[in-house]
């Protein structure tokens, strides 16, 4: 009779052994923290230029081209000064409101455009998350890139606006590096949130644009943020001001319109823009990488 040879555990053993030996490791498992961001950091190329030729691709489309990526916030600005400018003057008292409503319009589109790419970074990227192996949070994070090239092509359009309205230039125009820098951070990490928010809440790409009319709203786009201390009660009002978007906008006019000043003292307000970038990109890129073994499953 034929006897049936089992592989025992000192067999499993060996295998494991030969496969540490070699970096192989379950297929789908989810790698250690620092080695996911090492890896992500060897894809950095493959982020860039998936997102270049992702906008490419869109822009193609269109007669209009790559022309879409400063039509676009121009005709949000022209409609939201006619609306909230000329209809409910929400500008009376605001020195230059066309370049105050023009800053918040375009850094809260900043973020509006990462937050709605990111929640369907890896639903619509899911035949080739399925095909090919690499780190997953490639895919928000190649969003993000895509939404900060706009925002370049958006910021060459805010400052000819500024310009064309008399604003001087300053030195203070030099914040906009380190504003627009945490800021992008910042995005990245609401990407990298709402990218596994999406995968496991379908219902989430639905609901999203109530969500960021509300904080679009909440934010001082089209009114100054001091009207948080006159109208609501002082704790209330501190959060209200303490909402990232409304620190970000806050900066960029700070940095672009001569006579603008901070609602928060310098100091306070850096400790802000800093805190918000590092807890939500770090939180973010945890929250994310906890759920890299299921993105393409199912």
């Amino acid at each position: 009779m034929a006897s049936t040879t089992t592989v025992g555990p000192p067999a499993q053993s060996a295998g494991a052994a030969l496969a540490a030996q070699h970096g192989l490791s379950v297929a789908g498992s989810r790698p250690e923290l620092l080695t996911y961001a090492r890896q992500l950091w060897a894809y950095r190329h493959f982020i860039t230029m998936y997102s270049s030729a992702v906008i490419t691709a869109t822009f193609n489309r269109t007669k209009a081209g790559r022309f879409w990526q400063v039509l676009t916030p121009l005709c949000n600005a022209a409609i939201y000064y006619l609306i909230f400018g000329l209809v409910i003057q929400t500008s009376r008292g605001v020195p230059n409101f066309i370049a105050f409503l023009c800053a918040g319009v375009f850094v809260f589109g900043f973020t509006q455009q990462a937050t709605a790419a990111g929640v369907q970074a890896i639903t619509k990227n899911i035949h080739m998350i399925r095909a090919l192996h690499f780190p997953r949070a490639s895919m928000p994070l190649a969003t993000t890139w895509m939404t900060f090239l706009n925002m370049l092509a958006s910021m060459v359009v805010l400052i000819v606006i500024v310009l064309a309205t008399g604003e001087p230039v300053t030195l203070k125009w030099l914040i906009l590096v380190p504003a627009l820098g945490l800021q992008s951070l910042f995005n990245a990490g609401i990407a990298l949130i709402t990218a596994r928010l999406g995968t496991t809440f379908v219902d989430l790409k639905q609901l999203l644009p109530f969500i960021l009319r509300v904080w679009l709203y909440l934010s001082g786009v089209f009114y100054p943020a001091t009207k948080f201390d006159h109208n609501l009660p002082r704790p209330i009002a501190v959060i209200a001001e303490s909402n990232p978007a409304v620190v970000y906008i806050d900066l960029v006019r700070h940095a672009l319109i001569h006579n603008q000043k901070l609602l928060w003292p310098t100091t306070q307000t850096w400790i802000l823009a800093i805190g918000w970038a590092i807890v939500i990109f770090v939180g973010g890129f945890i929250y994310f990488w906890r759920g890299e073994g299921e993105y393409g499953r199912g």
